[in-house]
């Protein structure tokens, strides 16, 4: 990454000045809030002052936790202390903290007129993990990439760190349809779908995760849209018991999927790679796949897909999108074609389940189906069996 000389970047209403990447930050004399993805602020978390405490993204609110100064060494700071990069990391994901103001590199920050906020001994860009929106994500270091949410607007208007307007979250006057929530289901009409859901599978999760396959349910006719959004949800409704599991139920089985043939093999532990998330990921080959698709490493860290919502949803959209599975095309694809809900239930379960294998597990993925496109008020359209 390039940073250009001499950048002006407003905080509060002070300025600093970047004379290169590897210049601090001019000192300014009055702090203010950074604001980042979804309109949500870096915060400290629960206010809380000591040393080791989480730097997270959080609704903005004016409190002390989310104001933010430096005394022109390159640091940022909130309640005198600095951000820093806990245990001095430089690893891709290594996570940010408040902590004692100590001179070390894990402490210098540099702000770029493309709006990252760049630790240059790492040569990564402050980040919110996973592209999760919820309240209490974790901030962290990743690769720069330009992406949404390693953009931080800082307070005060002007050029370039005003940027482009950030709406408060829920703004647009109410309601919660597709044109404020950007997906066709609304948070209303999912949580009729799933009443006792995990906590894991949350709606703010699933929106943040929409941004990793923007195709899905924005392809075609209204109709269409809706009809994937269905038959997405039906089907990891029933993988999951309504969004209840967050992992396999059966341990047994746990063992069973550590394919020792694959040169990476199972670093995450012989028992690591059971069924996880919306569409029970499992086999370290498949946590390897999707790990490498969505720029996370779950092959290393399984434990993501039933820790982090917005991991999890990927995870099954990742499946939905991209696989075939035991079927002839994806199950995005089944849908945007019109091949049917039936294609869809070959490409994730149709080895056993389809060919009359077990006609109960179809018809209980039918009629799910079935009932949520009704919640949203289109016709199932054919082919709904396989």
């Amino acid at each position: 990454m390039v940073l250009g000389a001499a950048l002006g970047v407003v905080v509060g209403t002070a300025f600093f000045v970047v004379e290169s990447p590897e210049m601090s930050l001019a000192a300014d004399s009055v702090g203010g809030p950074i604001t980042g993805f979804a309109g949500k602020c870096v915060d400290v978390a629960d206010g809380n002052s000591t040393s080791g405490t989480t730097v997270q993204l959080y609704d903005c609110n004016g409190t002390p936790a989310q104001q933010w100064s430096n005394p022109g060494d390159g640091t940022l700071r909130a309640f005198g202390k600095c951000l820093d990069i806990r245990g001095g990391g430089t690893a891709d994901a290594a996570d940010v903290q408040l902590w004692d103001c100590n001179g070390g590199p894990a402490q210098q920050w540099v702000v770029s007129q493309a709006n990252d906020i760049v630790n240059p001994a790492a040569n990564k860009c402050l980040d919110v993990r996973a592209y999760n929106s919820a309240n209490r994500t974790p901030l962290q270091i990743w690769p720069c990439q330009g992406a949404e949410n390693e953009k931080w607007y800082l307070s005060g208007g002007g050029s370039p760190a005003s940027g482009p307007d950030v709406p408060p979250v829920g703004d647009g006057g109410g309601g919660d349809d597709e044109s404020t929530s950007g997906f066709v289901v609304s948070e209303a009409q999912f949580n009729q779908m799933f009443p006792n859901r995990n906590a894991l599978y949350n709606y703010e999760g699933l929106k943040a995760a929409l941004s990793a396959y923007p195709a899905f349910a924005t392809s075609g006719d209204d109709t269409a849209k809706k009809r994937e959004a269905a038959a997405f949800l039906a089907n990891i409704g029933h993988e999951t018991g309504g969004l209840v599991h967050a992992v396999e139920q059966n341990t047994a089985n746990y063992s069973a999927y550590c394919d020792a043939s694959q040169p990476y093999g199972c670093p995450a532990g012989q028992d690591a790679y059971h069924g996880r998330g919306p569409i029970q990921l499992s086999w370290n080959y498949n946590y390897k796949a999707a790990g490498d698709a969505l720029g996370i490493d779950l092959l290393n860290n399984p434990d993501l897909v039933e820790t982090d919502a917005a991991v999890a949803w990927k995870t099954g959209l990742w499946y939905w999108n991209t696989q075939t599975g035991p079927g002839t095309m994806t199950g995005h694809d089944a849908m945007v074609n019109g091949a049917g809900f039936g294609q869809t239930i070959r490409t994730i379960n149709g080895a056993l389940e389809c060919d009359g294998r077990n006609p109960a597990q179809v018809q209980s993925r039918v009629d799910s189906y079935q009932g949520f496109t009704q919640l949203l008020g289109v016709a199932p359209g054919d082919n709904l069996s396989c």
